[in-house]
């Protein structure tokens, strides 16, 4: 078993206590490319002034006041990926990894490295609770890890449907 670099403080959730979950995007990568958002962080040209996350691509940056235009920003790349869908909340980060923040779901496994203090890495069997994706996330297979509702504590089978309430009902 790892270490809690987290000291029980740092990804975890204070309402549940159930770690925040971190898998590698390539695991699961075209549900995460399929339901996630870029995320750019635009800054003036001119003076490196922050526009914010949407701005009006063409206009006239208030701290320096030169004007700017799209073919400013051509090519940029995003920052980051975020899922916020009512049932999830996940964001990547600049290696790869994406963080699950909260779930319906978590799984039973070890401690990330100090990289993520206090998270749980998915793929690594273990005894500690962390938020996780449905086994829908998974590339027609099924997850690597065991599912859990976070509801009832029961687990999920991969080949549970959802019922009318849009909970998984397992056969």
């Amino acid at each position: 078993m790892s270490i809690d670099y987290g000291n029980g403080k740092t990804n975890i959730d204070p309402e549940t206590g159930i770690r925040f979950g971190v898998i590698s995007q390539n695991e699961i990568l075209q549900a995460w490319a399929d339901s996630s958002e870029p995320v750019y962080t635009y800054l003036c040209p001119h003076c490196s002034s922050y526009l914010g996350e949407n701005p009006d691509l063409d206009g006239t940056c208030e701290n320096c006041k030169q004007e700017y235009s799209s073919s400013d920003f051509e090519g940029q790349e995003p920052d980051c990926f975020v899922l916020d869908d009512g049932e999830y909340k996940a964001q990547s980060d600049s290696y790869g990894d994406i963080f699950i923040t909260k779930s319906p779901y978590y799984t039973l496994c070890d401690f990330c490295s100090p990289c993520a203090p206090g998270a749980g890495y998915l793929t690594t069997p273990g005894i500690i609770k962390a938020y996780c994706f449905h086994h829908d996330f998974w590339d027609n297979t099924i997850a690597r890890y065991a599912v859990f509702s976070v509801e009832t504590g029961n687990v999920i089978q991969h080949n549970a449907k959802k019922g009318k309430d849009g909970k998984y009902v397992n056969p």
